[in-house]
């Protein structure tokens, strides 16, 4: 069965496509489809996001489709900083990741050099009639203003988070450590999610 993920995130797909394949789905991307659709995430929350990407990717296609998206929250740091649902777009300006490693480390560096943060993720799966809805977050470890050199593509903030679990880098993480490194978020429970879903 083929399910179109409304995501150009490489990441995102990455960590979803083996065991979804293991379960005959087939993730598909808006990339695979040759569609360029320009969504309007003005959504309060992970969730709102979530279900705007979904639906109007289902509205192009007709293909059950996934939404996602995270929103992240930073101790000590004002509200008006606060990046919520806005953690790529600073300043009316879409990041690149190397840009988005630029302006954290120097946010919190301006904040002491290490914060405690929260990421909170919304999925959403749409088939044109019902929307399907899960949340979960990943609760409590540190961003740091010394960036690893390695990077995730998609998730150039796992270049500067830290696990208080491993006390490694989040791209440095062996699947061992993130087993062990759950904090709240079973990457199994969100693949059940989908299987259940769709």
């Amino acid at each position: 069965m083929k399910i179109l993920f409304a995501t150009t995130n490489p990441a995102k797909i990455k960590r979803y496509y083996e065991k979804l394949k293991k379960n005959n789905i087939d993730l598909i991307t808006i990339k695979d489809l040759g569609i360029k659709l320009k969504v309007d995430e003005n959504g309060k929350n992970a969730i709102e996001n979530a279900y705007l990407k979904a639906k109007a990717y289902y509205d192009e296609t007709g293909m059950t489709t996934i939404g996602m998206d995270n929103n992240l929250f930073i101790e000590g740091i004002p509200d008006d900083k606060q990046p919520g649902t806005y953690v790529r777009r600073v300043n009316g300006k879409e990041l690149t990741d190397d840009e988005m490693i630029e302006y954290y480390t120097n946010l919190v560096k301006q904040y002491g050099g290490k914060l405690i943060a929260k990421w909170v993720y919304g999925m959403v799966i749409y088939n044109g009639k019902e929307a399907k809805e899960y949340s979960w977050s990943k609760n409590n470890f540190y961003l740091v203003d010394t960036p690893t050199k390695k990077k995730n593509p998609g998730y150039p903030l796992d270049s500067m988070s830290i696990s208080p679990t491993c006390n490694k880098y989040f791209v440095d993480l062996t699947q061992e450590d993130r087993d062990k490194d759950k904090r709240n978020y079973n990457e199994d429970d969100v693949v059940q999610f989908i299987i259940n879903n769709i």
